[in-house]
């Protein structure tokens, strides 16, 4: 057995979405870091879909790119086409969303890892953790290579006892191509995490010459283009980025003179954006999949996990909705340097020959080939009741799970548990208290604070709905809730933070000189607010305003009352969260306590009133009683001290 010279503060399992984002965290929060994946050139894969954002996962990648994250960044210089969806609707669900160049995006986030000084990128599977005591200390590796460290982050994605299948071929691994962990299962249960099983799918890939796209739809992207960065100066003048070096993505082997893009970007290679197109499945697609339903995994029995509710398989489209004459079908490039085509809500596990079946009869791919086939695969994951807030294990000190293997779904719902991940890995080690962002926060509060105290049998993905307060946690104004935090926490840099500043400061000048300027009987600012004017109507209008400057304006005054009524509702909530139920407390000695609500209580063990009442199956009436007891013990505890 080889130790490996060098001890971590962080080790990092898995270079996935979640992965990426926590090594990057950890190491630009001064930790020395391990990055551990099986294949280097697979850094930030996009497994299935080659697109970020969409309906609140892009409100989730715009607060990973507000806190420092690498999300936003790598989208926007990899995006070949993006769109701004639901803009006839409220800002509160507007949503960014981008078609990516997939090679072109992992392999800038390589690059990123590769060049990030604290973060060490290893090509090597790891067999099993090391702990002692309930606590980490490192992993160990298929080479017999143990790596020391303080903490350890898994972000293992599909990989952990991975199955494929395609019909009833079934195949050991993560994603094809590419082996499934083993070993690794064994020894999260070892220490003591109970496992469960869960499935995904995806689509097959099409060959472009094959495809007759005169009978589809054309979609193109929005101009200007809607990017995820806040940080745009980052962007178009890359000598103030980290590195300070040129590479895939910045202004070397990439760049285009005189472009409206990002220097080095995929728009600017391209000369702007490619266009997706839309389609539908027709009678025929349905009775090729009702003739062969026997031979799908999801309805043979042959797999044991519980697949998506939000993103089903085609087949699942055909039984459960069988009123449904036709589906809509998305096809979209995967990048400017290759003709293959994704076939978006086409996922199956049918046979290969029925596939081609099934696909030749879409309109427009009569004559269309398939470069890949789709497959299911299943996975192990943790029960995400078993984490802290912090994402760290409750069982296993120094511990902390990001990703799949905690029971989500989707790229960007992995990257922001990473990014949280890694930073309080990073905090744990710098001796400061763990960050958990509240509901009232981020999505990514919601995301984090559903799945450990309500949990998940199913991969969990992140809507709008599931958000109380998603008025306030709008897209365009991640940065002003959450980068001062992550400049706190040392993870956005000082120049993205006076960029910041200088936003907020622009902001509050200009709906203060809103408010004290008159037209006539009436402020500009009440003329603003009329459901029929914007602000390029009004007069003595400052022009040299930027547009995102001008947004924050709109929203803040014409949605000023709703906006007042949230910020009202979220003062009720913090009474609740700001109630802390000590780490040990025994909910055996409540004696009113229903059962159910006493042994949710004992599992979940959460951190404030606030997540107890958000428990599955807990009542009014138990919080109430849990209350009572709570200031019970408050009073004792005085009681004691003053009798000292």
């Amino acid at each position: 057995m080889f130790v490996f010279p060098k001890n971590y503060d962080v080790i990092v399992v898995g270079a996935g979405h979640a992965g990426v984002e926590a090594a990057l965290a950890a190491a630009r929060m001064g930790c020395q870091t391990l990055l551990l994946t099986t294949n280097a050139d697979t850094v930030g894969q996009m497994s299935c879909n080659p697109a970020i954002g969409g309906l609140a996962k892009g409100h989730l990648a715009r607060e990973v790119d507000a806190l420092g994250g690498e999300m936003g960044k790598a989208t926007d210089m990899t995006g070949l086409q993006f769109r701004m969806l639901n803009t006839k609707k409220g800002p509160a669900v507007w949503a960014p969303r981008a078609q990516c160049d997939k090679k072109a995006y992992q392999f800038r986030l390589k690059w990123v890892c590769e060049r990030e000084p604290n973060l060490d990128l290893r090509q090597e599977q790891c067999a099993r953790l090391l702990f002692k005591d309930g606590e980490a200390y490192g992993v160990e590796t298929t080479l017999e290579v143990q790596y020391l460290g303080k903490s350890v982050v898994v972000t293992t994605g599909t990989f952990l006892k991975g199955l494929m299948h395609i019909g009833l071929n079934t195949q050991s691994g993560g994603r094809a191509g590419e082996a499934a962990a083993m070993g690794l299962s064994g020894s999260l249960m070892e220490a003591g995490l109970q496992l469960g099983r869960l499935k995904t799918g995806t689509p097959p890939r099409l060959l472009r010459r094959s495809i007759d796209f005169s009978k589809m739809e054309i979609q193109p992207g929005d101009e200007p283009v809607p990017y995820f960065s806040f940080w745009k100066d980052d962007l178009f003048h890359v000598e103030q980025s980290d590195s300070g070096k040129s590479g895939p993505g910045d202004r070397g082997m990439f760049h285009v003179e005189h472009s409206p893009y990002p220097p080095g970007s995929i728009l600017a290679l391209n000369r702007g954006q490619l266009p997706c197109y839309i389609t539908f499945t027709t009678e025929a697609t349905a009775s090729v999949i009702r003739a062969n339903l026997d031979k799908s995994t999801l309805y043979s029995g042959i797999t044991q996990g519980v697949g998506p509710r939000y993103c089903p398989s085609i087949e699942d489209k055909i039984v459960k909705f069988p009123e449904k004459e036709t589906q809509q079908i998305f096809l979209a490039p995967e990048g400017i340097a290759t003709d293959e085509i994704y076939v978006n809500g086409f996922s199956t596990s049918l046979p290969f020959e029925v596939q081609v079946q099934m696909v030749r009869t879409i309109l427009g791919c009569e004559n269309a080939e398939i470069l890949r086939p789709a497959y299911a695969v299943e996975y192990d994951f943790a029960f995400p009741t078993q984490l802290y807030p912090s994402l760290e294990t409750k069982v296993c000190r120094n511990l902390f799970l990001a990703g799949q293997i905690n029971g989500t779904s989707g790229y960007e719902e992995a990257a922001a548990q990473g990014l949280m991940a890694g930073i309080n890995a990073a905090r744990r080690i710098q001796g400061k208290d763990s960050l958990v962002l509240n509901r009232n926060q981020a999505y990514i509060g919601v995301l984090i604070d559903d799945l450990v105290t309500k949990g998940t049998v199913e991969p969990y993905r992140m809507f709008t709905s599931r958000a109380e307060y998603r008025l306030l946690l709008r897209q365009d104004n991640a940065d002003l809730r959450l980068s001062r935090i992550g400049h706190e926490v040392g993870l956005l840099p000082y120049r993205n933070f006076r960029k910041f500043e200088q936003k907020e400061e622009a902001i509050t000048a200009e709906l203060d000189r809103l408010h004290r300027t008159r037209d006539g009987t009436e402020t500009l600012a009440q003329i603003l607010k009329r459901p029929e004017n914007s602000y390029r109507d009004l007069p003595n209008r400052n022009e040299s305003l930027a547009e995102e400057i001008v947004q924050q304006v709109e929203i803040g005054l014409k949605y000023a009352g709703y906006i007042t009524r949230q910020e009202d509702e979220v003062s009720k909530f913090k009474s609740l969260e700001s109630k802390q139920i000590p780490p040990h407390f025994d909910y055996s000695a409540v004696p009113s306590l229903r059962m159910e609500a006493r042994q949710k209580f004992a599992e979940i063990r959460p951190a404030t009133l606030g997540q107890a009442s958000r428990i599955s199956g807990v009542s009014p009436a138990d919080i109430s009683i849990l209350t009572v007891w709570l200031k019970r013990g408050a009073a004792e505890a005085t009681e004691v001290d003053t009798t000292r």
